[in-house]
């Protein structure tokens, strides 16, 4: 994608045992690219979510690997990078997905061949994750082309749309925007609805940033106004993002998607989830009972970073001191108020006989 006319990956090599990520704790009031050299950068990034998204923390795992193999290639320096890298964070699958494909690729091969793999598989995987992201977002325009159908000529399609799942989390073009940006790119009038996403703000830190940035029309919303809106017909579809997908089709997203998900399924709003292959977790069938969901910071909650009219950047308390806080970073979607899902190979059902029937390898 494309900042101020320059196109960007969210993750790069740069050689010589350097990986450039784009440090997205710093959006939308400070553009700053930061330099992994080793496991620990590596993790710290993932951990502290300077990198996040589903799809981007499993690339940067891989690249985690791979700068941690020039320090150590021993079998015990890839399982401490494979161990190190898993612990950063709980809930997306990705993250594992991306480390038992390097561990598969890596741990058969002498120590001398394994830093030239792992650099490579590690872009391998970036770009073929921007391949994914490029088919979610042509499936997903015809669904929006067919709202499109359905309105008055030049009527925009309005989109909600909940957390960051555009390019910022991803390689590139990004999941539930990837198809935002492919029927912007044909021409389909439309406009994105964009929640806040409370407690960081990823909304309306990151996704009007790279929407503002791509020129799509769009307004930030508090996280409550979706709703409000649907009831009015102001809302033609809803599309967001998964970190972790079962088998049968319920969805984990950052925290808040499932009351969209309501809100959508009492006023006839479809609602889509735009994911890749690598998403699905093909192990569980509950996701309520069997995704671990991640607890972060409760600073995440009580406090506020923004810039100041004299433009400094601010940390600020909006809690009383003292009042516990919980931070509860995704829910669960239950798969009966999923529309469709809008994988690479198409949009199925959210079922398990859907997801089968675009991947019968998996049955």
């Amino acid at each position: 994608m494309r900042i101020d006319g320059a196109a960007y990956r969210t993750i790069w090599p740069e050689g010589d045992g350097v990986v450039a990520i784009i440090d997205q704790t710093r959006l939308p009031h400070d553009f700053a690219v930061v330099r992994l050299t080793g496991l620990e950068e590596a993790a710290h990034a993932i951990r502290a979510m300077l990198v996040r998204g589903a799809p981007l923390i499993g690339a940067a795992a891989a690249y985690g690997v791979a700068l941690a193999l020039r320090a150590d290639a021993s079998d015990r320096g890839l399982e401490r990078a494979c161990a190190t890298l898993l612990a950063t964070r709980p809930t997306a699958v990705n993250l594992r997905w991306a480390l038992e494909r390097m561990r598969g690729l890596l741990a058969p091969l002498p120590e001398a061949q394994r830093v030239g793999a792992a650099e490579a598989e590690a872009a391998a995987i970036a770009d073929e994750d921007v391949e994914i992201n490029r088919a979610i977002g042509l499936h997903g325009a015809a669904l929006i082309r067919a709202a499109a159908e359905r309105k008055a000529p030049g009527e925009p399609v309005n989109v909600l749309t909940h957390c960051n799942a555009g390019w910022l989390a991803t390689v590139d073009w990004g999941t539930a925007l990837a198809p935002v940006y492919a029927a912007f790119e044909q021409g389909i009038p439309l406009h994105v609805w964009v929640d806040e996403t409370r407690p960081r703000n990823q909304g309306a830190s990151l996704t009007a940033w790279e929407l503002k940035h791509h020129g799509v029309p769009h307004t930030v919303i508090a996280d409550n106004v979706g709703g409000h809106l649907m009831q009015h017909g102001k809302v033609d579809l809803c599309i967001v993002g998964t970190d972790r997908t079962t088998a049968t089709g319920d969805v984990c997203n950052k925290i808040g998607t499932y009351l969209k998900a309501l809100a959508a399924h009492d006023n006839g709003v479809p609602f889509y989830v735009g994911l890749p292959s690598p998403t699905i977790d093909w192990t569980i069938a509950d996701g309520v009972r069997e995704i671990p969901i991640e607890e972060r910071d409760g600073r995440e909650v009580s406090e506020l970073t923004g810039r100041t009219a004299d433009g400094r950047i601010e940390t600020v308390r909006v809690t009383p001191d003292g009042s516990p806080v919980a931070n509860y970073a995704f829910d669960v979607t239950p798969a009966r108020l999923v529309t469709g899902l809008i994988t690479e190979r198409g949009v199925c059902p959210a079922t398990r006989d859907g997801l089968l029937g675009l991947f019968p390898e998996r049955g």
